[in-house]
């Protein structure tokens, strides 16, 4: 495998799906670990990882900030909490100011989505009609990141 099939595979994955820089590049070496190749080859291409990461970003297939954007916005309307919104991304490769500053900005602009996205999980978890004791659902949109005072609201 050479350098042109490695980049038409990112070009294919991101096809599939959207992706952030870092999770791409660990994308890609996952890919040529499990190539046949001898070891001389597959480090040429770990060391070519970095140009074909950039004439992506060039082109304009991958987007770290469209990306944090598109991912804040989608697990925001599945019920996920601002913690494990700022955890998925770090775990993507995002940078942490970069998260916090898109996290602030979409604050701005839906204020309260962070109690909005509770309510759908404890609907989701079906918390509100449940026989559990007020502390086990307080603990279970806890783990799920949501602040003490959110809880409240939605349980309370």
């Amino acid at each position: 495998m050479d350098e042109k099939k490695l980049l038409k595979y990112a070009v294919d994955y991101l096809s599939k799906y959207d992706s952030s820089k870092n999770n791409l590049s660990n994308v890609l070496k996952r890919k040529i670990f499990r190539l046949n190749i001898k070891g001389y080859e597959k480090s040429k291409l770990i060391n070519n990882l970095d140009t074909i990461v950039l004439k992506l970003e060039k082109s304009q297939l991958i987007d770290d900030k469209k990306y944090t954007n598109s991912k804040i916005s989608s697990l925001s309307r599945a019920g996920k909490s601002k913690n494990y919104i700022s955890n998925y991304l770090i775990k993507k490769g995002i940078n942490k100011i970069e998260i916090q500053n898109n996290l602030k900005k979409f604050q701005e602009i839906n204020n309260d989505w962070q109690l909005t996205s509770a309510k759908l999980f404890a609907k989701k978890k079906r918390l509100l009609e449940s026989n559990l004791s007020y502390e086990k659902k307080l603990a279970k949109m806890a783990r799920a990141g949501f602040s003490y005072d959110i809880c409240k609201k939605i349980i309370g």
